[in-house]
């Protein structure tokens, strides 16, 4: 797709951010997903002539990292932690009900395009375990039911909101522009570290 000049100019500021340009290839790529929906070719083309890289060097970032997805994903994107904690604490069996529920499977896509699946190895959300992230937002102790609860009315266009962060539940192409770095406004809604998450700071304080 052709990049509008609204759109040319804010990669433009994020560039202009980063004492050496080739600094900002990270936040360029989800500003291309926030764009895009993922990150497409034209996007890493774009991206190389702006930071005067080899287009090779932006794509062996965009594939190492697992954020950055090279096909289309869901309006909302599901990602379901199945690392030892949160598999352990039922995160095995919220993905297999809810793989089932939407008749997908990993990094696949309802036919609506409004939900995507992922197994997660790590959510780095330990304390609220299982722990599910749509669009990267967190959901906390989550059940094989509160999930399928989640998906359905994600698709229904009234999705449940984060346990922590905004009040809404962003897309995924927001809350990819977030992620480069445009403000949303909402950084300081809701909740950002929880009772569980501080038990060990407020423990050191009591000298235990």
């Amino acid at each position: 797709m052709a990049y509008s000049q609204e759109n040319i100019a804010i990669m433009d500021s994020i560039i202009a951010r980063y004492p050496r340009k080739r600094s900002a290839v990270m936040p360029l790529l989800h500003f291309v997903q926030a764009t895009e929906g993922f990150v497409t070719p034209e996007g890493i083309e774009l991206i190389a002539q702006k930071l005067e890289l080899e287009t090779a060097e932006v794509t062996a970032v965009s594939t190492f990292y697992t954020q950055y997805k090279s096909e289309p994903v869901g309006e909302y994107h599901v990602g379901v932690c199945i690392n030892t904690l949160c598999a352990v604490m039922g995160g095995d069996e919220i993905y297999k009900s809810v793989s089932e529920h939407l008749g997908i499977g990993n990094d696949e896509v309802t036919s609506d395009g409004k939900v995507s699946l992922e197994r997660i190895e790590c959510n780095a959300a330990c304390d609220y375990a299982p722990v599910v992230m749509v669009n990267w937002e967190f959901f906390d102790n989550q059940t094989p039911q509160s999930v399928k609860d989640l998906v359905d009315g994600a698709r229904g266009g009234n999705p449940p909101a984060p346990t922590r962060g905004p009040k809404t539940l962003r897309t995924w192409k927001q809350n990819s522009a977030v992620l480069a770095g445009v403000s949303d406004g909402l950084a300081g809604e809701g909740v950002s570290a929880g009772e569980p998450s501080k038990l060990g700071l407020k423990l050191s304080k009591e000298g235990k």
